[in-house]
């Protein structure tokens, strides 16, 4: 721990001295805050169209076509320190939603406060999703059955940059998940992800904190180390009377409390650029949880990934990445009062190849092998297309 530490502080005191010449990272919200310095109104989007065709075993699958997402930004500046960003967002077509919704005000040159419906601040794709910032067609699993992606609640916070050192910091009281409302909402095989309100007519029965440090002192890099922590929110609540001990035990047994930690890791050297991220979940009162809810939630998860990619045509205007990741998770990681299922602990190889026509525009095709703890395999070969503008 003591060379953790002090490997930690050299990196820092190294950032330090050439803070000058980084960059923070920018997240399509900080990315839509920036252009509209310029403009009053921005507008942009990002979108995505998907094949993805099972070929395991001897047996014949459909492939599946879908327009994943289409999203549309929108950002407004109402005077130098005021300004507003939305992303108005499709998913297989059908469904809509609202992504970001969020009123930003600049109280000094390097702060902000936010108030709206925000990105929480965990990992790397929860804020940076679009299509031509990652590699493989999909998003990674582990985003999508940990973090998970995408994941946003209703909040206020604030998030700014120090002037002297290369830190970009997030800090938000937000809504967060919903556990219960009626039945159990959250469950072993894919975790806390039907418990996301998106925004929608959302359940509040307490606050939850959620925050993010992002390093970039060193030309390349970027550490991100973030935290999120609160219980889950119940309808049990609604109407309670507030001197019944009883049915205030029984409103308890539906809620979870949750800390969930994330590290994670963006390095590009030139040609080479590499990748890597660690959340871990840990989740309190499991088996009242699942004895109340007929669930199987877990008490521990955890997830990882390490990718490395390498662009053939460094230097040119488009950019060739053939990458290869392989993830590793598991949302039975350790549980309470019932058998951990196998089928939970799974992990994913992926090759491909990410060819970027021009900025804004990448087609993308890799081939995945999945495999759980029951020995279960599935072979996919994967396709899309996608834009940023």
């Amino acid at each position: 721990m003591k060379k953790v530490l002090l490997l930690l502080a050299i990196c820092f005191a190294f950032g330090v001295a050439n803070a000058q010449d980084q960059k923070e990272p920018q997240s399509i919200g900080s990315t839509i805050l920036e252009k509209i310095k310029d403009e009053k109104l921005s507008i942009g989007g990002y979108g995505e169209v998907h094949y993805n065709q099972q070929i395991s075993g001897n047996e014949r699958y459909n492939g599946k076509m879908d327009v994943h997402r289409m999203v549309l930004f929108f950002g407004y500046q109402f005077n130098d320190k005021t300004s507003f960003v939305t992303e108005i967002e499709y998913e297989h077509v059908k469904e809509l939603y609202v992504e970001q919704a969020f009123l930003n005000y600049n109280i000094k040159p390097n702060t902000s406060i936010r108030g709206g419906l925000m990105l929480v601040p965990m990992g790397i794709i929860n804020e940076y999703h679009e299509p031509t910032t990652f590699n493989g067609v999909e998003r990674p699993s582990v985003d999508k059955y940990i973090v998970p992606t995408t994941w946003r609640e209703i909040g206020v916070g604030v998030t700014g940059r120090l002037a002297n050192a290369p830190l970009k910091y997030q800090l938000y009281v937000m809504n967060g998940f919903n556990g219960f409302d009626g039945s159990g909402k959250l469950r072993g095989s894919d975790g806390l992800r039907k418990g996301r309100q998106k925004g929608a007519e959302s359940t509040f029965t307490s606050p939850s904190v959620s925050a993010k440090v992002d390093f970039y002192g060193i030309k390349g890099l970027n550490l991100g180390l973030s935290g999120y922590f609160g219980k889950t929110q119940s309808s049990e609540f609604n109407g309670l009377d507030k001197d019944d001990d009883f049915a205030e035990a029984v409103a308890d047994s539906t809620r979870v409390g949750i800390s969930m930690l994330g590290l994670d890791l963006r390095y590009k050297l030139d040609a080479f650029q590499v990748k890597g991220q660690y959340i871990h979940s840990y989740i309190s009162d499991v088996k009242e949880y699942n004895d109340k809810t007929g669930k199987d939630l877990g008490k521990q998860m955890r997830g990882y990934y390490v990718e490395a990619g390498y662009d053939l045509l460094h230097g040119k205007k488009q950019a060739l990445v053939p990458f290869v990741r392989y993830e590793n998770y598991n949302t039975h990681h350790k549980v309470d009062g019932i058998t951990a299922n196998k089928a939970y602990d799974r992990e994913d190889w992926f090759v491909g190849l990410s060819y970027h026509l021009a900025k804004g525009a990448v087609v993308k095709v890799d081939y995945q092998r999945f495999k759980d703890g029951n020995d279960l395999k599935k072979n996919f070969i994967n396709c899309g297309v996608g834009v940023w503008f």
